[in-house]
């Protein structure tokens, strides 16, 4: 399989290279690198999401290139960091894009373990759950295929490992990640300069301050306190989340409380859609964001809904109730 994504990749003047809706570090330092090593190969490349780039992502080189219209023309695309439609809503539900995707080669390259394949169109896959990032696969697939890595590629790739392995301290990391890591710092890329960037842009306004007090005072807990949640309305969204994603305010403060386990982030928006955003200190996110039809892998995930508050507040707690026995049983 790997051999025929090589040959598609190699064969293709025009590659699309595509997030789903919650873009995150591991999914855009992806589509940068890609971009990357695609143009060092005279390639054409177009980096498509269906939302604007989050401003917290936006120390990230390169963001303000990937566009929200979808190209008429390309001869092949590639999906990063998901196998899930329904983290794609907005984009599958665009006119012709379905149809698009159905009448062209796509590539799907991901690194979820617990998230099941539910694409509807016929894609190839390049999954290997045995790393922290996408970012972390792209690199070993590019050894692989003796694509040239320049140092901007390197940083693009190790933004990615470092995002989704929160600064290479999860419980995911290998040793082998190290080395990739290394790898890449060795080609080029600089994690202090990246850190230097990043604490740029999580400076936050005396009133951002003060909304990030608002959210932890309205935290609930549930479960004798292995889950921790809290509701982040359209109003708030709507009033800060241009500057600063709300649920990144508050998510790992959430995390870190005494006894929890799981913490967990809802939105809600007008059309009736409510997203949660998962933490966990034990493995278990993608299981849990599963349960609601999401993904992730077991220290971070996510989900996307059409139902009631309440509703999902009660399956959330049957769901990390289920989850944390069976962790629990298997730990014994």
């Amino acid at each position: 399989m790997t051999k025929e994504i090589i040959n598609l990749v190699s064969n293709a003047q025009h590659v699309l290279v595509f997030q789903a809706e919650n873009p995150d570090g591991d999914s855009l330092g992806t589509s940068l690198a890609l971009e990357e090593l695609f143009a060092e190969q005279g390639k054409k490349v177009t980096l498509f999401c269906a939302i604007e780039t989050p401003k917290y992502l936006r120390y990230i080189k390169g963001w303000e290139r990937v566009t929200t219209e979808w190209p008429n023309t390309y001869d092949i695309a590639i999906l990063v960091d998901t196998t899930a439609e329904t983290l794609m809503v907005k984009t599958l539900s665009t006119p012709g894009i379905r149809h698009s995707l159905e009448t062209h080669p796509v590539i799907v390259i991901d690194h979820h373990a617990e998230a099941e394949d539910e694409l509807q169109f016929e894609h190839h896959s390049y999954i290997d759950t045995q790393v922290v990032s996408t970012g972390e696969a792209v690199y070993k697939l590019a050894v692989e295929a003796g694509w040239p890595i320049t140092p901007q590629a390197a940083e693009d790739l190790l933004i990615s490992i470092l995002s989704d392995s929160l600064g290479l301290t999860t419980q995911n990391v290998t040793a082998e990640t190290y080395r990739h890591a290394s790898d890449l710092v060795a080609l080029g890329a600089s994690p202090a300069d990246i850190e230097e960037r990043r604490r740029d842009y999580m400076r936050k306004p005396a009133d951002i301050l003060a909304y990030k007090g608002e959210l932890i005072g309205r935290i609930e807990y549930s479960l004798d306190g292995a889950l921790a949640t809290v509701h982040i309305p359209w109003e708030d969204i709507q009033q800060y989340s241009d500057r600063y994603n709300p649920s990144v305010l508050v998510l790992d403060e959430m995390r870190l409380v005494e006894g929890v386990r799981i913490a967990c982030a809802f939105k809600t928006y007008p059309d009736g859609k409510l997203t949660g955003k998962l933490r966990s200190n034990i493995p278990v996110a993608g299981q849990i964001a599963g349960y609601f039809g999401g993904g992730g892998h077991g220290y971070s995930a996510g989900f996307k809904v059409y139902e009631s508050l309440d509703t999902v507040m009660h399956e959330l707690i049957e769901a990390t109730e289920k989850a944390l026995r069976e962790y629990d049983t298997e730990a014994i």
